[in-house]
Formats: structure tokens, C-alpha cells, sequence
């Protein structure tokens, strides 16, 4: 029989304690790449690889394309049957290398050479339209702003502005910059006419380029090598004549009938 003291300890004493196992449920995938919860929540790092990626795969289209420049032909050349006529990329690289030897202290070289290298870029998908291919100066700027558009689309934020607004920029002649570029154009183009005389031994076939050029170079630096260059080929032309050299039946018929400017 128990006590009342032994009954009120009995009453008040806490039960005592009990181990409980604890049983942890693994999943079969935790093992092989982390907790299922880890899996399923977003990953930075797996978004932003997948958008490096499909950067890294527009800009890879992006120089392909504009790597078709190499085999576009300049179109001027291939109508009056230049052999070996040079690629719109040609033409772009030694105008950016003419922007960068221009002295002005007042114009920003480095701009110059982007536009130089960026005016004829939507050519690698619409090709080089001159103007003996009759198409109107409207269609040939929609055409090209659609190819820019394009072609700046594949860049990211920020490049792509800035392409698509030198191209603009130099379409428009909105800067001093741009009205350098565009006379370098075209000292760019009667250069290439002169050593393309030079390599068939026809001094003065090409006159035609020339005449399409008067009076459209103001710039102090570009009018000094227009000067150089009328000089050279003014000596080639009187060497050929007292030489004796027969003028190319080709080149005395375009003197005489001189063809629509093949040039932009």
C-alpha cells in the first residue's frame, strides 16, 4: 500500500523520457546532383548561361554575315570588266585606314573609321546596288535599313544601337564626321579606278569615275591627295601617249560616251 507521500511523487514526477527514431527519406536523385529542392528552385547561373550562349551564337551569325563582304564584288568594277574586281570589304578597309591618317584636329578620327567600316555593311545581305542597276535612291535605303536592322538585331543591347546609328548617321550626313567619310569614299574609289588603269596598262579607261567625282571634294586633307593622285595619273597618261602607246578602243569609246556613274 503506498503513502500518501509515495502517491503524490508518483502524480507529480514527469513520465519518463522516450527515444524517438527519426527515420530521413532520401531521394534518389539528392545523391546524384543535391537536395530535389535545390533542383527545383530557378538557377541564376543556369539562365545566364543560357543567354551567353544565344549571345555568343547571334554574334557568331552576326560575323558570318558581315564576313560575306569578302565576296561581295564592287559592282562598278564588274560592269566595266575589271578583272579581279575588289570585295565591298576591300573598299571599307582602306577607307577606315584613310580615316585614321586624317590630321583634322577638330574631327573625331576613331568615329571616322567606325563609319567608314560600318556605311556599306548592309551590302552582305542586300548586295552592292549602284546606280546603274536602276534602282531608286528610296528602295535602295529601304532595302538597306532593312538589312541593318537585321544585322544589328543579331548584336546585344548598346552595340546595337551604336551600329545601326552610324549607319544613320553616315545615310543621313548628319556629321562632320560623316561628310569626311563620304568623301573618302569616294577618293577611295578613283584611287582603285587609277591602279586598276595602272594594272591593265590602260591609262584612262576608267575616266568615267573620275568625271562622277568634280566638284564633291571640299576637305583640306582629302583635296591634297586628290591633287597627288591627278598628278600620277596625269604623268601616266602623257608617259603613255608620247610612248606611242595605242589608247584601248574601250577606253576612247567611254570618253567619248560616258556611261552613267556606277559609284553610290
Amino acid at each position: 500500500m503506498l503513502s500518501e507521500h509515495s502517491r503524490h511523487q508518483e502524480i507529480t514526477d514527469p513520465p519518463p523520457r522516450q527515444e524517438v527514431a527519426c527515420v530521413v527519406l532520401c531521394c534518389p536523385l539528392a545523391a546524384a546532383s543535391g537536395p530535389c529542392s535545390d533542383r527545383l528552385r530557378p538557377s541564376g547561373s543556369g539562365r545566364s548561361r543560357t543567354m551567353a550562349a544565344s549571345s555568343s551564337s547571334n554574334m557568331l551569325q552576326f560575323m558570318k554575315l558581315i564576313g560575306q563582304l569578302k565576296r561581295v564584288p564592287r559592282t562598278g568594277w564588274v560592269y566595266r570588266k575589271v578583272q579581279n574586281p575588289e570585295s565591298v570589304s576591300d573598299h571599307m578597309y582602306r577607307m577606315a585606314m584613310m580615316s585614321l591618317t586624317i590630321s583634322d584636329p577638330t574631327l573625331d578620327k576613331h568615329r571616322c573609321m567606325k563609319l567608314a567600316l560600318v556605311h556599306d555593311m548592309a551590302e552582305c545581305i542586300v548586295g552592292d546596288i549602284a546606280p546603274a542597276d536602276n534602282v531608286s535612291k528610296a528602295e535602295k535605303h529601304r532595302r538597306e535599313e532593312e538589312a541593318m536592322q537585321r544585322l544589328s538585331g543579331l548584336l546585344p543591347d548598346g552595340l546595337k544601337q551604336e551600329i545601326f546609328g552610324l549607319w544613320e548617321e553616315y545615310e543621313t550626313q548628319s556629321s562632320a564626321e560623316a561628310r569626311l567619310v563620304k568623301q573618302l569614299d569616294l577618293l577611295e574609289m578613283i584611287l582603285q579606278a587609277h591602279e586598276y588603269e595602272e594594272l591593265e596598262g590602260a591609262p584612262g579607261r576608267l575616266q568615267e569615275f573620275f568625271n562622277s567625282t568634280a566638284g564633291r571634294f571640299q576637305h583640306p586633307d582629302v583635296l591634297q591627295l586628290v591633287g597627288a593622285l591627278n598628278e600620277e595619273r596625269g604623268r601616266h597618261m602623257t608617259d603613255s601617249q608620247t610612248s606611242g602607246k595605242p589608247q584601248t578602243a574601250a577606253s576612247a569609246s567611254e570618253q567619248q560616251n560616258p556611261k552613267p556613274s556606277p559609284t553610290s
